[in-house]
């Protein structure tokens, strides 16, 4: 039996996505399982949760880790596409660890951002900002050469993502209620989404653990509902973060030659796909005449493109149903 021709996997922050394809572009598996965390001690539970997911995806396929790609070997490319693969010691680490599980001869990895920027482009070149929990920022050019930032927050020079924004959500919020800053709509709506009394509650909350951390993200879609009302905080909040995503494009663009080609800036992550009005008029302005989109498939896909790329290309008719095959199915649970 001829083996997938790529393992692609994205690996995020909340979820790990794990797909099987082959040289036509059919899909022939693709599960999701939980969180990637590979950070220090954590590393060989993080590459473990990948072994579980691969494991899971070759038996939906219906197949045995030695079909036709050599052996013990899963497939003939691995694209891997990571969360916390930032640094090249973070970079290097990673691929010695994904290598080391034998899935195919050849394996690519790298930061996760990379796999929504295929996802979101109909060619393998472009720039892609991805507002999640944090902020990242890639490019690649025609000629291959790649852009990238370190995206470590704000001491690298980042502003944004949806823990970022829920900490200023918060901070307008508790100054207007003790009387150190503006009156500020988002006072009232703080406190009312939490059930709590009033903002000093929530902060309390946090301090003490009552509210977990990754509830911070549950902000964001307050604030673009309070900058929706006109609140003159909440809508400068909105504005900066529309700032940011088009000062780190134009910064990735300048740095690469394009040529003659036109540069697609694809946004990723949550607070971005939601497509708030506001933010990506911002966005837009910040950006005249470039070719903003916004993603509308699972950066998986992107995983399994960048794979078919790099055996030997992609052809429109792969893409597309390689494109229709995710849009047409839904991930599994892996099976105990």
């Amino acid at each position: 039996m001829t083996a997938p021709a790529v393992l692609a996997i994205d690996a995020g922050n909340s979820k790990t996505d794990v797909a099987l394809v082959d040289g036509s572009g059919e899909l022939l598996a693709w599960v999701r399982g939980g969180g990637f965390q590979p950070h220090g001690p954590k590393l060989p539970a993080a590459i473990d949760l990948l072994a579980d997911l691969v494991a899971a995806a070759v038996r939906e396929a219906g197949r045995t880790p030695s079909d036709g790609a050599g052996p013990g070997y899963v497939a003939r490319r691995v694209s891997a596409f990571l969360a916390h693969c930032d640094l090249p010691i973070e970079q290097d680490l990673l691929q010695t660890a994904v290598e080391a599980r034998g899935w195919a001869p050849e394996v690519t990895v790298d930061n996760d951002t990379f796999a929504i920027l295929r996802a979101g482009a109909d060619v393998p070149y472009g720039v892609a900002v991805v507002c999640g929990g944090g902020m990242n920022c890639v490019a690649r050019g025609p000629d291959g050469q790649v852009a990238r930032w370190p995206a470590l927050g704000r001491r690298s020079g980042d502003w944004g993502g949806g823990e970022w924004l829920g900490e200023e959500v918060l901070w307008w919020a508790v100054r207007d209620e003790d009387g150190r800053g503006p009156r500020t709509l988002l006072r009232e709506a703080v406190a009312r989404w939490y059930g709590l009394a009033d903002v000093a509650s929530v902060c309390v909350g946090f301090h003490l653990g009552h509210l977990p951390e990754e509830r911070l993200h549950e902000l964001v879609p307050v604030l673009f509902e309070v900058a929706g009302r006109g609140d003159a905080v909440a809508v400068s909040l909105v504005e900066r973060l529309g700032d940011e995503v088009a000062a780190w494009a134009a910064a990735a663009i300048a740095r690469l030659d394009w040529g003659e080609v036109g540069v697609p800036v694809v946004l990723g992550g949550g607070v971005l796909t939601g497509r708030d009005a506001r933010l990506m008029a911002r966005i837009g302005e910040g950006l005249p005449g470039v070719d903003v989109r916004v993603l509308d498939a699972p950066p998986i896909v992107g995983s399994a493109l960048h794979g078919l790329d790099r055996l030997g290309g992609t052809s429109e008719a792969v893409e597309r149903r390689l494109r229709a095959g995710f849009a047409g199915r839904r991930p599994s649970a892996p099976r105990a």
